[in-house]
């Protein structure tokens, strides 16, 4: 899913400017005493109040969005208080979800996979050796960057990447080893000082680390994580969650309910192999809980010693500003798998949402102080719903009852940023009065080559009907005319945007939604 964080950038500058200019100031005096750590404050009735509200929330959610199914887990102190199933698998049928109904995570992998490497590194600084060789075919459009570019730096979306690179290749049908092996083709801004989330870039960095140790992703990650942990339904793998028995079905809005919610049917897969590390990983209330545990006991699950805590630490670590300012008035930075944030009170904040346009949003939070955090999966497209339930819980967990309508938040945040997205200022369904004629369909059928998205070809039927053929295993998108040499096509996908124009001039054929990063234009071969 495509995310979107405008002016995060100007704001993260006016605020380090501000705290660099008041360090100037106080240069002169005397250093003040600096202030005691932080120190756990939720109370274990704290935490019942909030358990005890939980039903409730999740019930509010689901009857005001109408999303099928919910699993929840708790974990406070080591000890998981709360694991529970919502509603159904998949709708029209009777299956129930449960604490072991397996659920697509989708960006939830990062933090786990960060987990995953937090192990196979022999030493933290590991983190910042650079990638060498280890992936082959593996490069950046600078060479300079590519020589030092380091895991920390692509795990904390670092690197210059524009935002989501790749996906878009992804949508098209292009395997790991393509996607990986073109992000070089990707314009680059200022290395190490520029934040853009990047799910192929996340990547690069866990297959790397992956190879460097003579194994695959989803070997390491049963290896390191686990099989270790005992999370015995969680995967890394496409067919894993395929063919579980006790699966979430993804689900996608189609209309609306009497009650004003949504109505959701199961009508796409989503298969997210090639960028498993940060998206395509599955598991359960009841894993995650295990990884929660593990998370909060700094590496220690059930007394032993599964992942090192200074491995684990330095995934915690600020790596860069990604927001200056959430709506709680703080700034969030990025770890290395990790959205990291301090509250008003000094306490580090971890987190991390993820969301499939066809069919899952999750959350993660913790509280690592307090011993405290929260997993939420959900069979919905994100409408908000996973993390309205965790920042209720966590709200009422601190102050007794949510201060906010989380829902209405959340939910009006991820229509802002699905809006945000690339779609058509265009409305390419209705073509202009007036507007000109195509010309004859040979003026456009052939063959059209780009270095990133490969080969387009465009066909005619008798009748001049148009069609684009585009991808390995080519999607076939029939094209409307619209105004002159200029038609549109549905777009499909995961990053899909509606209606996006095909502009035809000069032996050249340039796809607006394609075009982002001006590598949308294809040229007649």
């Amino acid at each position: 899913m495509r995310t979107h964080r405008a002016a995060a950038f100007a704001g993260a500058a006016l605020l380090l400017t501000a705290a660099t200019a008041g360090t100037a100031a106080r240069s002169a005096a005397a250093e003040p005493t600096p202030p005691p750590p932080p120190e756990p404050s939720i109370s274990d009735s704290a935490v019942a109040t909030a358990l005890t509200r939980l039903d409730a929330t999740v019930a509010d959610v689901m009857r005001r969005t109408g999303i099928p199914g919910v699993a929840v887990a708790v974990v406070h102190h080591d000890k998981v208080l709360y694991l529970k199933g919502f509603g159904v698998r998949r709708t029209g049928e009777p299956a129930r979800v449960d604490p072991d109904t397996v659920f697509q995570l989708a960006s939830v992998s990062k933090p786990l996979s960060s987990t995953v490497v937090a192990g196979a590194l022999p030493d933290p600084a590991a983190w910042d050796k650079p990638l060498g060789s280890a992936l082959p075919g593996f490069a950046l459009k600078d060479p300079w960057v590519t020589s030092h570019v380091t895991p920390a730096d692509l795990f904390s979306h670092r690197t210059g990447l524009p935002d989501h690179a790749g996906d878009l290749l992804e949508d098209l049908g292009y395997d790991q080893a393509y996607i990986l092996g073109h992000l070089r083709e990707e314009p680059l801004t200022p290395f190490r000082a520029s934040y853009a989330y990047t799910n192929f870039g996340l990547t690069a960095a866990a297959e790397a680390v992956a190879r460097d140790r003579g194994t695959t992703w989803q070997k390491l990650s049963a290896d390191t994580l686990f099989k270790p942990a005992g999370m015995t339904r969680t995967s890394t793998e496409f067919s894993a969650f395929a063919t579980a028995s006790d699966r979430a079905y993804g689900h996608v809005k189609t209309g609306t309910a009497k009650n004003g919610a949504a109505t959701w049917s199961p009508r796409f897969v989503r298969d997210a192999d090639a960028q498993a590390p940060a998206g395509g990983a599955s598991s359960t209330a009841r894993d995650m809980a295990r990884w929660l545990r593990l998370q909060l006991g700094d590496g220690v699950l059930d007394g032993k010693r599964i992942i090192p805590a200074d491995g684990l630490n330095r995934t915690r670590l600020p790596e860069i500003v990604s927001q200056a300012q959430t709506f709680r008035g703080v700034p969030q930075f990025y770890g290395l798998g990790w959205n990291v944030s301090y509250d008003e009170a000094g306490r580090l904040r971890l987190g991390h949402s993820g969301g499939f346009e066809l069919g899952a949003n999750t959350n993660v939070t913790l509280l690592p102080l307090e011993q405290l955090g929260i997993v939420v999966l959900t069979n919905a497209a994100p409408v908000g719903q996973a993390d309205a339930i965790a920042l209720d819980f966590f709200d009422t967990a601190e102050h007794g009852k949510p201060t906010a309508d989380w829902l209405a938040l959340t939910g009006a945040l991820y229509a802002q940023e699905l809006n945000e997205g690339h779609r058509s200022a265009t409305d390419y369904a209705h073509p202009p009065a007036g507007a000109r004629p195509a010309r004859a369909a040979s003026t456009y059928t052939g063959t059209y080559g780009n270095a990133f998205y490969g080969p387009l070809t465009v066909t005619a039927d008798a009748k001049g009907a148009l069609t684009l053929s585009l991808g390995p295993k080519p999607l076939r998108f029939p094209l409307t005319h619209y105004d002159g040499d200029t038609f549109s096509f549905v777009t499909t996908g995961e990053n899909a945007v509606g209606r996006t124009g095909v502009i035809f001039s000069d032996g050249k054929v340039r796809i607006e939604y394609l075009d982002a990063e001006h590598l949308g234009t294809f040229t007649r071969q």
